[in-house]
């Protein structure tokens, strides 16, 4: 292990109350993870993160904290950075329906970034446990590549309750399906090849499409029922917030976007799993997958300009102590960098890049500092006349935010690699 540092106050106080974990197996015994359930308390949502998507050890680790919260926690939902619309079938599946190959048809066109061995977890639990646990999506459909998994559903339920509208949601798929594509990465730059009229037409039938949802609430809930409708109007929402988030992807490709204007995904993603809580039995208590840039309780900032205000920190103002950060890094290792590339499958491609020692006054360089392994640390118990690391990494790059603001916790591997599935 690295020598001591005596030039990083923290990586001292971390030596001294990093716990040690022993297992990144997600079947094996639980017992060194029971420190987690004083940092979790009476939380209802727990977000587990992770610094870059498709490592294989981060995946390991969160099936193995999935696992504690549930059969330690009494948790019975897993939410997920995946689309609302796209949830509900997997919720279905992960209930018993259909048959266990069915899986991989609902995730052929999916980013595979780790949740099918949760599911097929969840599917085994549930087929013999006293309380079940869902699945649900949280997320803009297709990670913003499409509209077209909100908007599909959505023309069905209006066929049943409102065919007036249908000439309107034709054209909002009409345009949407133009430009749709697996992920933002190749759909936000499809989108800016469109004439500025098809976009203006898009925004302004999908916002005449979500007013007249709610201005007609009570006729569309006497014509179906109230559950259909809130999924329904929550699918459109959707639709709206990725259509949002176009204009600012651009905006900030520009260089003329609006601060903070990439905060509509993250927003929609919060009020997701408010909407998921409300919507279930008391008690219920969550635990929220996805990555550290989104469960963060800080602002988002690259370069020194705010960029986005992330669910993480719409959860902490809306949920205080009820919300608990628990972010996901490496000391060493690889990691999956995420270069945009249109002719890729998901519109980007994944480059398997070496870690570079850790940059100082980062929390990875503190772990490593400190000699730590594969650890767990409870940040808020950390003195705060201390001054704590300053950014973490986000893939091979850095964010920079004050980490004891920004997470509850953290839990480091001392090495990463990328995993198979994402070559």
């Amino acid at each position: 292990m690295p020598a001591p540092s005596h030039h990083n106050p923290f990586a001292g106080w971390l030596r001294g109350h990093a716990v040690p974990l022993t297992h990144l197996d997600p079947e094996a015994p639980l017992d060194d993870l029971e420190p987690l359930r004083g940092i979790v308390g009476n939380a209802r949502v727990v977000a587990i993160g992770e610094n870059s998507h498709f490592i294989a050890e981060f995946e390991l680790i969160r099936r193995r904290v999935l696992r504690f919260l549930v059969e330690r926690c009494g948790f019975t939902v897993l939410a997920f950075e995946y689309g609302l619309s796209e949830g509900f079938p997997l919720d279905a599946w992960a209930q018993g329906e259909g048959t266990d190959d069915d899986l991989s048809a609902h995730l052929a066109t999916a980013i595979p970034v780790g949740i099918d061995e949760p599911l097929r977890w969840m599917r085994r639990h549930n087929a013999t446990a006293a309380a079940p646990v869902r699945f649900a999506g949280i997320d803009i459909p297709a990670a913003g590549g499409s509209l077209l998994p909100a908007l599909a559903p959505v023309a069905d339920y209006l066929r049943q309750v409102d065919p007036e509208t249908l000439p309107a949601i034709q054209t909002a798929t009409r345009i949407a399906g133009s430009f749709a594509g697996a992920s933002a990465a190749a759909a936000a730059p499809a989108w800016t090849r469109l004439a500025a009229a098809e976009q203006d037409a898009l925004s302004a039938t999908l916002m005449r499409l979500l007013i007249r949802f709610r201005a007609v609430a009570p006729l569309y809930v006497s014509r179906g029922d109230q559950h259909s409708y809130d999924i329904a109007l929550r699918r459109l929402e959707a639709a709206c917030h990725a259509d949002y988030g176009f204009r600012a992807m651009a905006g900030l490709y520009a260089g003329n976007g609006l601060t903070a204007d990439t905060s509509a995904r993250d927003v929609y993603m919060a009020e997701s799993i408010q909407w998921h809580l409300q919507r279930s039995h008391p008690g219920t208590r969550i635990v929220l997958a996805a990555h550290n840039a989104h469960i963060q309780k800080t602002p988002v900032s690259f370069n020194g300009q705010l960029t986005g205000l992330p669910m993480g920190q719409h959860l902490h103002n809306s949920l205080g102590d009820d919300y608990v950060a628990l972010a996901l890094t490496s000391i060493a290792g690889h990691t999956a960098d995420m270069r945009p590339d249109e002719n890729a499958r998901f519109g980007f491609a994944i480059d398997d890049t070496a870690l570079q020692p850790p940059e100082p006054g980062s929390v990875e360089a503190a772990f490593a500092d400190a000699g730590l392994g594969l650890s767990l640390a409870d940040l808020r118990q950390a003195p705060r006349e201390t001054p704590g690391p300053d950014r973490y990494r986000i893939q091979s790059a850095y964010l920079h935010t004050p980490i004891l603001d920004a997470f509850d916790a953290v839990l480091s591997t001392p090495t990463s690699t990328v995993a198979d599935i994402a070559h």
